[in-house]
């Protein structure tokens, strides 16, 4: 009975270090840095020139591919090159900033011509990515003075690797007493293709409506080139200039109508850290025909997320108005805290 137990204990204990040892050769991805760091976790992604790999003890962290000399990934990836070449392979091994691929025996790659790990289908021209926002504001407040205010704002674009559509519309409507005191609305479509490196040109179409302003309805329409100087999630700055054919129709004014200048600046920061945004968005227009005519719009915003896309942001909105009706003034300032989603 004793050999017999013996045995039963012998058996169950070699089981036992059986699955230990299994669990504890679970694969387990390997970053190697300039520095001498190692890295362990499980790899996430690799895109813009970052690396994301999942860690038990820091969390997600996000490693600058030029920072890194060697790496092992065990698991199944595709790998999108600067040539354009797009492979599939079992696994991946970086020794001395080089990959290894057996596959490419007579084709050797530098770490640093990787562009993307596991891209996503569009990133391979196949359809368009699609993502956007929806945010809303309101205040109400009663007592000695009853006020009521509503901003809105949409946007939402679709981008493949030779063209991008975008569309955006806001506005407020505010109320003091049961006065109204402010109404307006912007609604702007533009079509962009992608030329070589960071250039596109593009044309784009507005409409625009400010009651307390006098204005009952400004539109443009016209070509504009544009450029991303920057795309890196720390600072990323795009702009455009053009041309349009502007009208505004007033309620009490002469109506107008001219060739404009046009620009549009979109700069965006992550230096916070996490998904939370610094962003500045400025628009404007130049009335050719009237060079002291300028009108200019210009956002400030800090965005932060909250759970499940959902944003909070606090912004300060100026539009400027030097050609303005008279008796309307020719500055605004808003100050606004908006909920929204993000996709």
């Amino acid at each position: 009975m004793h050999a017999l137990n013996s045995r039963f204990y012998t058996a169950c204990s070699t089981l036992v270090c059986a699955l230990l040892l299994s669990g504890t050769a679970a694969a387990v991805d390997r970053i190697e840095l300039r520095d001498g760091s190692i890295v362990m976790g499980t790899f996430q992604d690799a895109d813009g020139g970052k690396v994301k790999i999942e860690t038990a003890y820091a969390g997600t962290l996000e490693i600058d591919q030029s920072a890194i000399v060697a790496m092992t990934v065990e698991s199944d990836l595709v790998l999108q090159m600067e040539d354009g070449s797009v492979l599939e392979i079992p696994g991946l091994e970086v020794a001395d900033e080089q990959l290894t691929l057996e596959q490419q025996a007579n084709k050797n790659y530098a770490l640093a011509e990787l562009t993307r790990i596991n891209p996503e289908p569009w990133e391979l021209g196949d359809g368009y990515n699609f993502g956007g926002l929806a945010s809303f504001g309101y205040d109400s407040q009663s007592g000695n003075t009853e006020t009521d205010e509503l901003t809105y704002r949409f946007e939402t674009r679709w981008e493949s690797l030779v063209d991008r559509y975008r569309a955006e519309a806001y506005g407020e409507i505010n109320e003091a007493n049961g006065i109204k005191n402010a109404e307006n609305w912007t609604a702007r479509g533009r079509y962009d293709r992608i030329q070589t490196g960071d250039w596109y040109w593009g044309g784009g179409v507005s409409a625009e409506q400010d009651l307390f302003a006098d204005l009952d309805l400004r539109t443009s329409i016209g070509p504009y080139i544009g450029r991303k100087f920057f795309t890196d999630p720390v600072f990323a700055l795009e702009a455009e200039t053009g041309l349009a054919y502007i009208t505004e129709d007033f309620i009490s004014d002469e109506d107008r109508e001219y060739l404009g200048s046009t620009w549009d600046v979109r700069m965006q920061s992550n230096y916070l850290g996490g998904d939370s945004r610094m962003y500045i968005n400025h628009k404007g227009i130049w009335n050719l025909d009237e060079a002291s005519n300028i009108v200019l719009n210009t956002t400030f915003g800090l965005a932060f997320p909250l759970l499940y896309g959902v944003e909070a942001s606090a912004e300060l909105v100026l539009d400027l108005n030097t050609g303005a009706v008279a008796g309307t003034e020719e500055l605004d300032q808003t100050y606004r805290v908006r909920i929204g989603y993000t996709w």
